[in-house]
C-alpha cells in the first residue's frame, strides 16, 4: 500500500470513530479525553531516529516500552518488557528475562498474531547495531543516542537464549549501559511488523506508522496540527481509562495559554503567565527540577569559531545573569557547567566565566578580531524547558555582543524539524540549544553533546571533536567507583571550560499547567511527559 493510500485510509477510519456517533457518544469521549498541546510537532514517530525532547514527549513514553525503565520518584533503575536482569562479575555480559504476558498495538493497519518475543528484542538492537540489517537505512540510518553512547562499538552482541531470555555481550564493562538501555530511545518495535512492511513494500512506515507496547495506541496524525492516541486495550499493566489522547499541536505559547484558559487544552507545555495561573481557580501549575542545560554552542569547524580565543572571548561577553531574569524569569540556576547540580558529577570548583567586556575585547584583539565580525545566531523556534525563549535570549546576546563591535543576525525563521536538521548539517555559525536528559546517569550530557561521535551523528552541534575529552568520558565508563568517574568528569568539565566550544546558559526547571480535573503525574525530571495513570474527573 502507497503512503498517500495508507494516510487517507487511517484519515478515513479516524473520522468516521470522531464524528459517525451520537450526542451522548460524543459526550462520554469529551469526558475522557485529554487535549495535551505541545509546542512542535515530532519529527518521526520512532524514537532511536532522534534526540529531540518534542518527539520524545509525543512517542517514547505513550507508544512504547523498554526493556528496563527509570522510577519517576528517584530514577532508579526498574524492570519492564523484562521482569529482571543479571550482570556477570566482569560487567561483560548482561541478560535480560523476558515477560510472558506483553502485547503489541492492535491498529487498522496491523494486527499483530503474537506476543512479545526475543525476536523483537534482537530486531529492535540489530536494526542499530548491524549495517547490514535490511531495516538499518531506513528513515536515513543514523540512531543519535545510540551512536552518541558508542553502544554500537560496545554491544559485541545480543543473543537470544530462548523465547524470553535475551543477552548482551558487552566488549569491555560499561559503568552507564544499564541507564542507556532504560533511555528513551531504546524502544522496543515488533519485528513481526517489520516483517509485514517488507511483504508490503513500505518499510519506511514503520517510522511514521508506529506499533509498540506502550499504554496508547497510535490513531492519527494530521501533520503539523494534531495526533490522535487510543488507549491500549492489552497493555501489560493497568489500562488506561482514557478514551482518547490528543496532541494539539500550538507552537506559540500565547496560543497553548489561551486554549488552556478556554478549556480548549486540558495540560499545556512550557507555560507562560505563571502568576495568572496559579490565580485560576480550575488550573494548576506543576514544575519538575529537571537534568537539563540551556546552551550557547559554537560550530567549531567555521571560521572565526574554530579559534578558540574567540570562544573565549565571547564567553566574557555574555551576561548570564541578564539572561536568567529576563528569560528563565529567576526560574533557573546560572549553568557554571555542563551538568546540574543535582547530578553526582557536579564540580563546585568550577565558576561561570565572569561577565567582563575588558577581558571580552582583550582577547578578541589576540584572537585578529580588534574590529569585531558578523556572525548568525540561530535561535530555536520552539520552547523547551532548557530555553523557554531562545529568540529573547539572542537578542540580548545580540545586544552584548554588539558592545565588543560584533553584529549577530539571528536565524529563527524555519520550522522545529527543519532547524535541527540544517544544524544537524552544520549549516549554522552558533546556535542557541540545550539537552534535557532521558537517564540520570551524567555520561548523558558529556557523550551525546560534545563527543567525537555525536559530532558526526548531528547531537554535538559544535562539531567540536577533542580525543584528550574523549578519552577522559570513556575511562569514566569503564570504572563503577563513582569517586574515580566524578574526577575524570571533573577534568572533562573544566577542557570544555578552557576549549569552549560553548556555554552553559542555564539549567532550568521544567514547567506545566493543567485544568485541576486532570490527575496524575506527568513531568519527569529526566525528561519526556508520560501520561500512562494520568486520568481526568
Amino acid at each position: 500500500m502507497s503512503y498517500s493510500k495508507f494516510s487517507y485510509f487511517l484519515s478515513l477510519i479516524a473520522f468516521s470513530t470522531l464524528f459517525g456517533c451520537d450526542t451522548n457518544e460524543t459526550l462520554l469521549l469529551s469526558e475522557k479525553s485529554i487535549i495535551y498541546c505541545s509546542e512542535g510537532a515530532p519529527e518521526s514517530f520512532n524514537p532511536q531516529l532522534v534526540t529531540s525532547g518534542t518527539t520524545i514527549d509525543a512517542t517514547s513514553n505513550q507508544l512504547y516500552n523498554r526493556l528496563i525503565e527509570f522510577d519517576p520518584n528517584d530514577n532508579s533503575i526498574i524492570p519492564a518488557i523484562a521482569k529482571s536482569w543479571h550482570v556477570t562479575r566482569d560487567g561483560k555480559m548482561v541478560t535480560f528475562y523476558l515477560r510472558k504476558d506483553v502485547n503489541f498495538h492492535q491498529t487498522a493497519y496491523f494486527i499483530p498474531t503474537r506476543a512479545l518475543n526475543a525476536d523483537d528484542v534482537l530486531f529492535s538492537f540489530n536494526r542499530m547495531l548491524d549495517p547490514e540489517n535490511e531495516y538499518h537505512e531506513v528513515s536515513g540510518g543514523k540512531y543519535p543516542f545510540f551512536q552518541n553512547a558508542q553502544l554500537d562499538d560496545l554491544i559485541e552482541s545480543v543473543e537470544k537464549i530462548n523465547d524470553h531470555t535475551v543477552r548482551f555481550k558487552l566488549s569491555q564493562p560499561d559503568s552507564s549501559f544499564l541507564a542507556n538501555i532504560g533511555g528513551n530511545s531504546a524502544v522496543i518495535l515488533s519485528k513481526e511488523y517489520s516483517e509485514h512492511l517488507i511483504e508490503l513494500n513500505a518499510m519506511q512506515e514503520i517510522d511514521m506508522f508506529p506499533i509498540g507496547t506502550g499504554p496508547f495506541k497510535f490513531k492519527q496524525y494530521s501533520s503539523g496540527a494534531f495526533i490522535r492516541f487510543e488507549p491500549h486495550s492489552k497493555y501489560w499493566q493497568e489500562q488506561s481509562q482514557l478514551k482518547q489522547l490528543v496532541y494539539d499541536i500550538t507552537p506559540r505559547d500565547t496560543g497553548r495559554l489561551t486554549k488552556l484558559l478556554a478549556g480548549e487544552c486540558d495540560v499545556i507545555a512550557y507555560p507562560i503567565a505563571h502568576e495568572k495561573i496559579k490565580q485560576h481557580p480550575g488550573l494548576a501549575l506543576e514544575s519538575v527540577t529537571s537534568f537539563n542545560v540551556g546552551y550557547f554552542g559554537f560550530n567549531t569547524t567555521k571560521p572565526p569559531f574554530d579559534n578558540p580565543l574567540v570562544r573565549k572571548a565571547i564567553s566574557y561577553a555574555i551576561n548570564k545573569q541578564a539572561i536568567l531574569e529576563t528569560v528563565y524569569t529567576g526560574q533557573a540556576d546560572i549553568a557554571n557547567g555542563l551538568i546540574p547540580s543535582s547530578s553526582w558529577a557536579y564540580d563546585d570548583t568550577i565558576e561561570s566565566q565572569e561577565y567582563s567586556m575588558s577581558k571580552a575585547q582583550s582577547l578578541l584583539a589576540q584572537a585578529g578580531y580588534p574590529d569585531g565580525f558578523v556572525m548568525d545566531l540561530w535561535a530555536m523556534p520552539v520552547q523547551r524547558a532548557y530555553n523557554p525563549d531562545a529568540v529573547t535570549m539572542a537578542k540580548l546576546i545580540q545586544a552584548d555582543l554588539q558592545k565588543i563591535s560584533i553584529k549577530v543576525d539571528i536565524v529563527s525563521d524555519y520550522e522545529w524539524s527543519t532547524f535541527l536538521r540544517k544544524i544537524s548539517e552544520g549549516e549554522h555559525q552558533s546556535v542557541l540549544l540545550g539537552w534535557s536528559a532521558d537517564h540520570p546517569d551524567p555520561d548523558n550530557f558529556f557523550s551525546t553533546l560534545l563527543s567525537c561521535v555525536s559530532s558526526v551523528t548531528g547531537s554535538n552541534r559544535t562539531f567540536w571533536c577533542n580525543q584528550e575529552f574523549d578519552q577522559l568520558i570513556q575511562s569514566a565508563l569503564q570504572t563503577d567507583n563513582i569517586n574515580s568517574r566524578k574526577a575524570l568528569y571533573s577534568k572533562a568539565l573544566k577542557l570544555i571550560n578552557e576549549e569552549v566550544p560553548l556555554i552553559p546558559i542555564a539549567h532550568s526547571k521544567r514547567y506545566q499547567a493543567r485544568a485541576n480535573s486532570v490527575n496524575g503525574k506527568l513531568l519527569r525530571s529526566i525528561g519526556g511527559i508520560d501520561f500512562n495513570g494520568v486520568t481526568k474527573n
